[in-house]
């Protein structure tokens, strides 16, 4: 199969010049900020996706790039040419969307085909790259029905094929999948992915969806108060979380809360009451803290583990704290244990049933431990 042709690089352009570029880019709705100062370069062939909660500006960073909506300020580049103010048919871009936007009494051959008339392109040349999108996406032989005779699953692809077909620079995704059931999701996740990599199409990704983000992604934005808060692949964020918002927002997040310490050795240390546990130093490194500082101390649940509480810790390079089960949870292949820390805070453990290890009743006393290094140290906002 030929796969649609991507577009030349425009002329003098080189392989280390990003496909994308924002700087400073900010939008104000009644002089309230929705996306506050936000810079990104997104390198071609990236698959790069913005993540964050309702509401963060990770949707309306794109229709600015886009050119549905105009910045209050800063700039947007796309292949090195300025596209602040230039409409959206001249940016030479893709878009899908969530709901399709599909053209109801056109086939899907003809939606695909749309942006290649609006290009006026020549009807034979039009014919050879419907028939090659309508391959792309696994649809050959679905080009005269309507949309109404395809399911939610099969007019997203033909969205797809009709943002790809004429080769744009860059391919915008809003929320596509939101539309649908998760197994059809996680199948179209993986249909998406290999599409861009056949394609190497520059990809700008709009999700709310974790997983999704972490399967799809090389590198994941996440957006706060209309902010990046962190840039980097899935493992940076969920291993080197650099902050609590990221920390809390990817996975889930033992958080345990106090405040900084350093010690004559210039060892980090999370305090709080009786209980003190020592940070990885690559860790506290990173965090920069203040003794005496608010922090938190965030350990993943399948990091830790539940010892008797008459058990030595193994290791010097070992914490603990003594707990009580809560609540026992059952996950398929997986365990989760809730537990409550003597001042009330609570954590989670997650392990595999088929590991040998004992299984654990509410109720129980146990104590809590984990390895040094697998602890992140950041600062606490709220604390």
């Amino acid at each position: 199969m030929t796969a649609v042709a991507a577009p030349p690089a425009p002329a003098g352009a080189t392989g280390e010049r990003p496909a994308l570029v924002l700087r400073g880019l900010r939008k104000l709705f009644a002089g309230t900020p929705a996306v506050d100062g936000v810079d990104l370069e997104v390198r071609r062939g990236e698959f790069v996706t913005l993540l964050g909660p309702s509401g963060s500006g990770k949707t309306t960073t794109l229709r600015m790039v886009a050119g549905f909506m105009a910045p209050t300020s800063g700039s947007i580049e796309i292949d090195g040419a300025d596209m602040t103010r230039v409409p959206p048919h001249r940016r030479d871009v893709g878009m899908v969307f969530q709901n399709y936007a599909l053209f109801p009494h056109m086939t899907a051959a003809q939606n695909v085909a749309f942006p290649l008339q609006m290009r006026r392109t020549s009807r034979s040349e039009i014919q050879r790259r419907v028939a090659e999108a309508l391959a792309l996406v696994k649809l050959v032989g679905f080009g005269d029905r309507y949309p109404r005779q395809l399911s939610g699953g099969q007019q997203q692809r033909i969205a797809l094929a009709r943002a790809v077909v004429f080769g744009p620079r860059l391919l915008l995704m809003d929320e596509p999948l939101g539309a649908l059931d998760r197994k059809l999701r996680e199948s179209l996740q993986l249909e998406i992915m290999h599409v861009s990599r056949q394609l190497g199409a520059t990809v700008l990704y709009v999700t709310h969806d974790q997983e999704e983000a972490l399967v799809m992604s090389d590198r994941i934005a996440i957006f706060s108060d209309g902010r990046i808060e962190q840039l980097g692949s899935g493992e940076d964020l969920y291993d080197r979380p650099a902050s609590l918002f990221v920390a809390d927002f990817i996975g889930e997040s033992n958080i345990l809360r106090g405040r900084s310490e350093r010690d004559a050795t210039g060892g980090d240390w999370l305090v709080r009451g009786d209980w003190r546990w020592r940070a990885g130093k690559e860790a506290a490194e990173r965090a920069s803290l203040d003794s005496g500082a608010a922090a938190a101390l965030v350990v993943r649940p399948e990091r830790t583990r539940i010892l008797d509480p008459s058990d030595e810790v193994p290791a010097a390079g070992m914490n603990s704290v003594d707990a009580t089960v809560a609540d026992v949870l059952y996950l398929g292949s997986d365990l989760k244990y809730e537990l409550t820390l003597p001042d009330g805070q609570r954590a989670a453990v997650r392990e595999q049933r088929e590991g040998g290890e004992r299984q654990w009743a509410s109720g129980d006393a146990v104590k809590l431990a984990w390895s040094i290094d697998d602890g992140v140290l950041v600062s606490d906002p709220k604390g």
